[in-house]
């Protein structure tokens, strides 16, 4: 871990072929990461602008769009698994993260069957499945869990979706022999870029509405004590040129959590001194800094809403992209 006083975890939110043979080993070996995630827009980002992805390709051109995808990302991810195997080996983390077709989204029975079979198609002990929280979502993520296969519930914005995944990772664990890991992933950052302009000019603190509501969530995923439970925060890397580019890692720093960001915001932070846990926050100044944007009128809870709706569709879009151009 990259501070085991704290039991708090750097994971790499990048995924390309390339940086797996080089740069992702070094920051391995430097104990600056020690996991990593990926999604939709990630793989796109990689497949589309990486000439690594080309001499496979070559090889595909009788498979469907879809197939030609999972093959590339299957490939990428057991890469992944395989630098991370001795960290996993040693109780350090050492998971990689692949997403369910986003497009499954609302369909339970469709998501657990693509889970298990990219689980046991990337052959990965160390590897997590991406599940987004959705009803249909915490229906999976129950019986993923329950057939012992480790899971990362992403695109969490409200606490009641924490609650919920939380639930039916408790629920699954149950029916499972031995305990296992999983994260519910808390987007940070995109809260504030959707905020931050009518708070500025109402006089309002910026730059906090993504950390106070995250510090929420993960004050209540603490005290429901899921066993192999931890709360991962996402979306932490920094638009707003006026902040240190490690601002949503050092903000958030806290016991028993993950954070992952993209390559630079965790070099930044890990050259930053100040490493202290930041979490808990009083309640009373969370409360407060919510009441302010109540009396602008603006309904918070309508404006996760919309980072939900949007944050399925920049997933779906990113996924539709990749496909199209395969």
């Amino acid at each position: 871990m990259y501070l085991k006083d704290l039991k708090f975890s750097l994971w790499a939110d990048f995924i390309e072929r390339n940086y797996l043979d080089n740069e992702f080993k070094e920051l391995i070996e430097q104990g600056i990461i020690n996991g990593a995630t990926s999604n939709p827009a990630i793989f796109k980002n990689a497949i589309l602008s990486s000439d690594a992805y080309k001499e496979q390709l070559s090889t595909l051109a009788s498979l469907t769009p879809k197939e030609k995808y999972e093959a590339l990302a299957i490939y990428d991810i057991q890469k992944a698994a395989d630098i991370l195997k001795p960290l996993y080996d040693a109780g350090d983390d050492g998971y990689v993260s692949i997403e369910v077709d986003p497009y499954l989204c609302d369909d339970a029975m469709a998501t657990i069957a693509e889970g298990k079979r990219l689980f046991e198609t990337i052959g990965r002990k160390n590897v997590m499945i991406k599940v987004p929280a959705t009803d249909a979502g915490y229906v999976a993520m129950r019986e993923l869990v329950s057939n012992g296969i480790p899971v990362n519930a992403t695109l969490i914005f409200k606490k009641e979706q924490a609650v919920l995944c939380a639930e039916a990772f408790r629920e699954g664990a149950a029916k499972n022999a031995g305990e296992v890991d999983t994260v519910i992933s808390v987007f940070v950052s995109r809260i504030d870029r959707a905020l931050d302009e009518v708070l500025a000019k109402n006089g309002v603190d910026v730059a906090l509405s993504g950390i106070y509501n995250s510090a929420n969530i993960y004050a209540e995923v603490q005290k429901m004590g899921v066993k192999g439970c931890r709360t991962l925060f996402a979306s932490t890397g920094v638009k707003d040129d006026s902040l240190p580019p490690y601002y949503y890692i050092e903000k958030l720093l806290a016991y028993n959590s993950v954070n992952t960001a993209p390559v630079d915001t965790i070099k930044a932070f890990h050259l930053n001194p100040k490493k202290e846990s930041a979490l808990p926050i009083p309640t009373q100044i969370i409360e407060g800094h919510f009441e302010k944007i109540k009396s602008l009128g603006i309904d918070f809870s309508a404006v996760l809403d919309k980072q939900i709706s949007d944050g399925l569709k920049s997933f779906k879009d990113a996924f539709k992209d990749i496909l199209e151009s395969l």
